[in-house]
């Protein structure tokens, strides 16, 4: 147990039967009344942002999440699996536990998983992946008013917005927290 005055932003909460991190921190001392903590927490298993308020002071459930790096070997009908680094085991998580970060999981990259009581809980992608365009239409020069883009497919299914240079079997740069282009590899 811990004191809500000493978590801060990035630690891990056990709420509600949910594990949840900070997000957001901010300790309130209103002019009347007692002072208290307001915390933007996202749920680590759905993903789900919620805003919570505790009195200062109260006791709250640390979470142990312990993260390691693992490498992303495939994706079948099953799910995705990973392999460990440390001890090289191999183990395989649902599509739904590994959410949006399916769109930016190429074989062969190294990720890092949350483990929570020794089973993965969510995946931690790095700010930026490489990918390869497998369709874009072509890019014709003389149809556009401002700066032209055109969606474009990559290996693992996202769509990306990108110029109208970028052909298929090009390598892009794309952003994992927005999933927008950044530049060619």
């Amino acid at each position: 147990m811990a004191s809500t005055n000493d978590v801060r932003p990035g630690q891990a909460l056990d709420l509600e039967g949910g594990i949840f991190t900070i997000l957001e921190y901010q300790h309130v001392k209103p002019g009347k009344g007692r002072a208290f903590v307001r915390m933007r927490l996202r749920n680590l298993e759905t993903g789900q942002v919620l805003d919570r308020t505790f009195r200062a002071g109260e006791d709250v459930s640390q979470a142990i999440i312990d993260r390691r790096e693992h490498t992303f070997l495939y994706r079948d009908d099953l799910g995705f699996y990973f392999m460990n680094l440390d001890d090289y085991g191999q183990f395989a998580m649902a599509p739904d536990e590994v959410g949006e970060a399916s769109d930016y999981l190429v074989d062969g990259m190294n990720v890092t998983l949350a483990l929570y009581k020794g089973n993965p809980i969510s995946v931690d992608l790095p700010a930026s992946v490489e990918v390869e365009v497998t369709y874009t239409e072509p890019g014709v020069r003389g149809d556009r008013v401002s700066a032209a883009t055109k969606p474009a497919t990559t290996q693992t299914g996202l769509v990306v917005q990108v110029p109208l240079f970028i052909n298929i079997g090009d390598r892009i740069r794309v952003d994992t927290r927005s999933g927008s282009y950044i530049t060619r590899a």
